[in-house]
């Protein structure tokens, strides 16, 4: 478990660059994910288009005036379930160098508590097939496995 202090709090512009560094240190991710004067004004724009949307949040989680890990949530509304919106956890990320700390137990209460906050029936969220370990993590956390995710990228 961590020993430090850590706040969980709404991302700022100013946190991109370290939003972007958590990404890129993700080999397992393959998102390529770079923060560089050239793509500057596409992280600042689609950061602009969260922090606008009433229902897309960006978090960051700080210890010791660093940012150690990040996520985002979404709630979609939705017919079934009566009609109850769900809540996406996407985008988590702790630094690899504080994992197994106790900082993504952190983040995932806290982002329980917000989708309760927001109204949803469930949170879910996906997982790249090859974070058996991120499996594991989400599982004793008392998420379970329910669907089957496909992804067709357009270039």
């Amino acid at each position: 478990m961590t020993q430090m202090p850590i706040t969980i709090r709404l991302a700022t512009r100013d946190d991109l660059p370290a939003l972007v560094g958590l990404h890129a240190a993700d080999g397992l991710g393959g998102h390529g994910d770079v923060w560089s004067t050239e793509t500057q004004a596409l992280y600042e724009k689609a950061f602009a288009e969260i922090d606008a949307h009433p229902d897309h949040h960006l978090y960051v989680a700080e210890a010791g005036g660093d940012v150690v890990g990040t996520f985002m949530l979404s709630r979609l509304p939705g017919i079934t379930g009566r009609g109850k919106p769900h809540v996406e956890l996407r985008s988590v990320q702790v630094d690899q160098s504080k994992r197994s700390m106790g900082i993504g137990a952190l983040l995932v209460a806290y982002a329980e508590k917000e989708a309760q906050r927001m109204g949803a029936s469930a949170l879910e969220l996906t997982s790249n097939l090859k974070r058996v370990d991120a499996h594991r993590f989400y599982e004793r956390l008392g998420f379970a496995k329910s669907h089957a995710g496909f992804k067709k990228k357009f270039v």
